[in-house]
């Protein structure tokens, strides 16, 4: 998880449009990586991983309701944004994964960063909600890529 400082950094830098992730909205446009199975099974993970995504998914589910009927606040998208930034310093001070599995990870890591950076409001007001659906959508890319015992996805109503 060495390169993960690195990745944090350059995810930071670059629009969330460009950030590296394989959602049920990805046409296949330009040469992006998207996720995949190792051979046809999820990813490994270990103790430190599985603890960070448990807090995030439980912070994107308390949060959600309120960003739908928009009565989240910008205090409450901060904190949210910070509870996820928190979460993956966490993963990168932590997490000891194979490089294969490491590079999957990545990808849900620029995604989660990306979307706590808009919760945040740094593309604006109006991207905070957005923040929050997309942080719940990695954690769904999560659970369907990465073997985390008893997961389950966040319903999303779009």
């Amino acid at each position: 998880m060495k390169t993960f400082t690195t990745l944090l950094l350059a995810t930071a830098l670059i629009s969330p449009i460009a950030a590296l992730s394989a959602t049920e909205h990805d046409h296949g446009g330009a040469a992006t990586q998207q996720l995949q199975l190792n051979a046809g099974k999820k990813w490994d993970t270990d103790a430190p991983l599985r603890q960070a995504m448990t807090a995030i998914y439980r912070s994107a589910t308390q949060i959600l309701p309120a960003a739908h009927a928009g009565k989240a606040t910008a205090a409450d998208y901060d904190a949210f944004g910070n509870a996820i930034s928190t979460q993956v310093s966490f993963m990168l001070q932590n997490c000891k994964l194979p490089a294969q599995a490491d590079a999957q990870l990545h990808l849900i890591v620029g995604e989660l960063v990306a979307g706590a950076e808009a919760a945040k409001g740094k593309q604006g007001d109006a991207q905070r909600a957005e923040g929050v659906v997309q942080i719940a959508q990695a954690t769904n890319a999560y659970g369907k890529y990465f073997n985390h015992s008893g997961w389950k996805s966040i319903k999303l109503s779009h």
